[in-house]
């Protein structure tokens, strides 16, 4: 676990509340739910967007959300990042003049939960995007990785209610991020890698959502060529990460998993009979293909 350079805290007090309420043989009982708080966005003064956020980093999902939306570019240089939580408001400034006007003026709806809201053409810039085809994903790596995250202690299995995205390098997993929402958990990576400068050819974004079009979008847009997660897949996340040239893994559970886009990519290092089934006592909440 220590070598996350990021990864989630399910002490922290703000993340979760304890409250009192009855089981199903009608036991009072007290358990810990996970908070949830307003936070409104503002670019250069202008307000964007309030998201429904559990509050933890502010700042990587301000810049991750304003990237994924086509508000800033990779080249864009962010002078300053205000975060007021008595407010319950960040502020991103940047160098450049930015052109949300024209951002705000198309919304689409998603399927994303929590903020499933993208600002612009969804197939904006896609066709400029090139994943580098020399990445590898070994299959022992997916072994190691999912019981390496699945065990990591985390507000998800603290309280549930909650998605996780894992940015990884090779079988070492380098920031665990939560939320609410899982394209605001995947924000908060894209964050991160913006202002640490982080390089994205060379890696692997495991989440625990399903694979849908716009977590597809929001992977290549990072430049990330491998996309993995325990759950499911839309018929037009997998088009999209065939035409992107994407590897797309899902349905990974135990030994078992599905690969539908980018298969050239997968190094099968590892016997299959060698690996353990998942415990289903030890699955994480709401693995299904509906979370």
């Amino acid at each position: 676990m220590n070598d996350y350079l990021v990864q989630p805290d399910p002490a922290d007090p703000r993340l979760t509340r304890r409250v009192t309420g009855h089981d199903h043989e009608g036991r009072e009982v007290e358990t810990a739910v996970t908070m949830e708080r307003p936070l409104t966005l503002f670019l250069n003064g202008q307000e964007i967007v309030t998201m429904m956020t559990i509050g933890d980093h502010p700042d990587w999902l301000a810049v991750g959300y304003l990237l994924n939306q086509n508000m800033l570019r990779a080249d864009d240089r962010v002078t300053a990042i205000d975060f007021d939580e008595e407010l319950e408001t960040v502020v991103v400034r940047t160098a450049r003049a930015t052109d949300y006007e024209d951002k705000l003026k198309k919304k689409t709806l998603t399927s994303g939960c929590a903020q499933g809201t993208v600002f612009g053409d969804l197939m904006e810039e896609l066709d400029e995007i090139r994943l580098d085809a020399a990445a590898r994903v070994h299959t022992s790596w997916l072994y190691a990785l999912s019981r390496t995250i699945n065990t990591t202690p985390s507000l998800y299995l603290e309280a549930g209610a909650i998605h996780g995205c894992v940015l990884c390098e090779g079988a070492r997993p380098l920031a665990y991020m939560e939320d609410v929402g899982r394209h605001n958990a995947v924000d908060k990576i894209a964050g991160w890698m913006f202002l640490e400068g982080v390089p994205a050819g060379d890696k692997l974004l495991y989440t625990t959502g399903r694979l849908t079009s716009e977590m597809v979008i929001k992977t290549a847009k990072m430049g990330i060529p491998v996309l993995v997660s325990r759950s499911g897949f839309t018929a037009w996340g997998v088009e999209l990460a065939r035409q992107l040239g994407m590897t797309l893994i899902g349905r990974m559970k135990g030994k078992r998993f599905l690969v539908l886009s980018g298969q050239e990519r997968v190094v099968r290092d590892a016997d299959p009979a060698e690996v353990a089934e998942e415990p289903r006592g030890q699955r994480r909440k709401g693995s299904s293909d509906e979370t």
